[in-house]
């Protein structure tokens, strides 16, 4: 039985390398393994607020050396992926260094724009990688680092949500719901789920927050619109509550490193509209139904007149693809590389 620690900006939240970090703790406590948190924000074993995404000050070395001192693994999340707090990082790989390592990453700096000067990810004796799409898997490639692909998990039979009291909650009635599962971010295009909602005259609900000083242009898009629009999530609702109350969800992203949201759609029996950004294409490549944001006939169509079979094909295909039940065999297969044994 390994002790291994985790290491984000943050963790605990809803946002997408919060959710999958806590899938993988669970597959590995599965394994026989203990797991222990650090991170900058959120909910963790231990808080460093040094680590969080524009801390003024990175945690010190002997603060990241002590958090870690016991772990016979080490799983970074996004911290050396993305270069949001490069103090931190380089403390990381001071810490890590020639320690059985595995880097889980969601996003990399070449894939943000405003990040693509930066410098990528790192590679060291005793380091692995994973990727969440094969998109990033070559790309490291390309730039001479050896990674795994383990694509992002799923619960195939999620708790049923409450449609009707959600929908009073929202003070609809029969009108057509349009959800968006995500938070409110300028490659998030909530102009472009907004427009689809117009032209299928749908209410539109976000159920995350404006982040990255995204605030002042989302309250001015709500102002201008003459979409109907809801925003976040009831103090008592769940996400399978609001995946249950809508008609439709929205992926309207231009891009993701995955994009939850899609797969989430398959496993509560909802259809999906989005913007074919590169991961998407390469989740729709498993054989999925999905629509575009332009096929606002065919998506009018179909939610007059639902087709379950849709929905049959769609899980049926994550089941095999996408299940979290797989989660604990394909992260025990990376340790056995790492000649981590239960």
């Amino acid at each position: 039985m390994a002790l291994i620690t985790f290491v984000s900006f943050r963790l605990g939240g809803s946002d997408g390398v919060s959710i999958e970090a806590d899938k993988w703790m669970c597959a590995l406590r599965a394994l026989g393994h203990r797991v222990t948190s650090v991170a900058g924000q959120g909910e963790a074993d231990l808080l460093l607020p040094g680590l969080a995404i524009g801390a003024c000050d990175p945690p010190t070395v002997p603060e990241l050396h002590t958090a870690l001192r016991d772990a016979d693994v080490v799983v970074v999340e996004n911290l050396a992926s993305l270069p949001l707090n490069l103090g931190a990082r380089d403390v990381l790989y001071d810490a890590v260094e020639g320690r059985p390592t595995l880097f889980h990453h969601h996003d990399l700096s070449w894939q943000r724009p405003h990040l693509a000067h930066l410098e990528g990810p790192r590679d060291g004796p005793r380091w692995h990688h994973v990727t969440i799409n094969e998109l990033s898997r070559r790309e490291l490639g390309a730039r001479g680092i050896h990674a795994t692909t383990i694509m992002n998990t799923f619960d195939c039979e999620p708790p049923t949500g409450r449609r009707d009291v959600t929908r009073h909650n929202l003070e609809l009635s029969h009108e057509v719901l349009v959800v968006m599962p995500s938070r409110a971010l300028a490659r998030k295009n909530i102009p472009g789920a907004l427009e689809l909602c117009r032209e299928l005259n749908a209410t539109f609900w976000l159920l995350g927050p404006a982040e990255d000083g995204y605030e002042e242009e989302l309250d001015a898009l709500v102002r201008r619109t003459r979409v109907d629009v809801r925003r976040g999530l009831g103090r008592d609702d769940t996400i399978h509550d609001a995946y249950a109350a809508s008609d439709l969800v929205v992926m309207p992203s231009t891009w993701e490193g995955f994009g939850n949201p899609v797969l989430e759609s398959v496993t509560h029996r909802r259809p999906l509209a989005l913007y074919p950004y590169p991961v998407a294409r390469e989740i729709s490549s498993y054989g999925f139904r999905f629509f575009e944001l332009g096929e606002v006939d065919a998506i009018r169509a179909f939610l007059h007149n639902v087709d379950d079979d849709l929905f049959d094909r769609n899980l049926s295909i994550a089941r095999k693809h996408f299940n979290v039940t797989t989660l604990p065999a394909r992260l025990g297969a990376v340790l056995d590389q790492m000649n981590i044994g239960a």
